[in-house]
């Protein structure tokens, strides 16, 4: 896998907090991906939700919950996937930044396991077509052509056990 360079913005932090040294070609290989690995492939399709950042055109940000259960999200290939739009309030908040503005960024947290995957890229949205019929249950689908990808280690992320739901109590 090919490994990517960070923006000046990026060095100029790694530089004032003295991390640049941390980058070398080696570390970057680890962990600055261009695509998916097939060995997670699977891991992202069982995925039951992710977490989608988005911008307008002047940068104003909104990050979602993007939520269906496993089988939510599609590998096309490496570098592409695929999820459904879901109906919701039709404000259009992730579907109209990514019309202005297609950079996005999704983030995968499996709390089992703390694993987290990130997955930067640009979207397209799709409501006919052959992209638009992955998700033939669904008015739209978003496609990912993925640009980054960046494991992180489970640091930090707690570990959950699925709540129960007050109605789902046997009393």
């Amino acid at each position: 896998m090919h490994h990517q360079s960070f923006h000046a913005g990026e060095q100029q932090a790694q530089a004032r907090w003295r991390t640049a040294a941390l980058w070398d070609d080696a570390r970057k290989q680890r962990l600055l991906w261009d695509r998916i690995p097939e060995s997670l492939h699977a891991r992202i399709e069982a995925a039951p939700f992710f977490f989608l950042a988005t911008s307008a055109a002047d940068g104003r940000c909104d990050c979602s919950f993007k939520g269906g259960g496993p089988g939510l999200v599609r590998v096309l290939d490496a570098r592409r996937f695929a999820f459904p739009d879901y109906d919701g309030n039709g404000a259009f908040m992730s579907l109209g930044n990514i019309l202005a503005n297609p950079r996005v960024g999704c983030l995968f947290i499996d709390f089992a396991d703390g694993a987290r995957l990130r997955v930067n890229g640009r979207a397209s949205v799709h409501d006919d077509g052959p992209l638009a019929a992955l998700f033939p249950a669904h008015p739209r689908v978003v496609v990912v052509d993925i640009e980054q990808v960046i494991p992180n280690c489970g640091r930090h992320v707690p570990t959950l056990v699925a709540a129960a739901r007050a109605d789902d109590v046997v009393r």
